[in-house]
């Protein structure tokens, strides 16, 4: 067994720590674990992409295009932008809240419509689950918490084979100790938003 995780979004959503959370929980699972972060312009929103990959095979952290099982997408555009690295098995969690690049946000460019980007992803993948994380994290206290309510929810799909509680256990250790109880909502209320 090999399952591959590709985390995509940009800096400041937690991307890091998603893939830190779900690479240490498969690693508490027995598995071998590979891992490459490719940070970009992570500190000015630029893309950032990581690849988790575990399992009894899991020897390069490198996928080739079209091999991921799962793309965790944080950020619509890099969601879109990263479809390549799957397939039309490959199960897509997007998450519609955008986070405007510098341009589109002095207003000299404009952000794609999200229906449209949502729809383009849909017209190429039938295992698209949509979530606006950033708004469920809003709930819980903090629009910071989107990346565990993102974690949440990848708990809760389908076939993923890492436990609910080991992911919540491992998010709640390496997350500040002023913020576990807001983590530890946006993570139940992200596992309980999915279908």
């Amino acid at each position: 067994m090999r399952y591959t995780v590709q985390i995509v979004g940009v800096g400041g959503q937690g991307v890091l720590l998603a893939s830190m959370v779900l690479g240490t929980a498969a690693m508490r699972s027995g598995y071998k674990v590979s891992m490459s972060e490719v940070h970009g312009m992570a500190q000015r929103g630029g893309s950032v992409t990581s690849t988790l990959r575990f399992g009894d095979d899991a020897i390069s952290p490198l996928e080739s295009t079209g091999g991921a099982d799962l793309i965790m997408g944080f950020e619509p555009v890099e969601t879109c932008r990263n479809l390549p690295l799957g397939n039309k098995d490959t199960f897509i969690l997007m998450n519609l809240a955008p986070t405007y690049p510098s341009m589109v946000a002095a207003g000299f460019e404009e952000y794609p419509d999200i229906q449209k980007l949502v729809d383009s992803v849909r017209s190429v993948s039938d295992n698209l689950t949509t979530i606006d994380a950033t708004e469920i994290a809003l709930s819980t206290g903090k629009a910071v918490a989107a990346n565990a309510v993102m974690i949440g929810a990848v708990a809760a799909v389908k076939g993923f084979p890492l436990k609910k509680e080991l992911l919540k256990e491992v998010l709640l250790e390496v997350v500040p100790e002023r913020s576990k109880e807001l983590n530890s909502k946006a993570f139940d209320k992200g596992y309980g938003a999915m279908p």
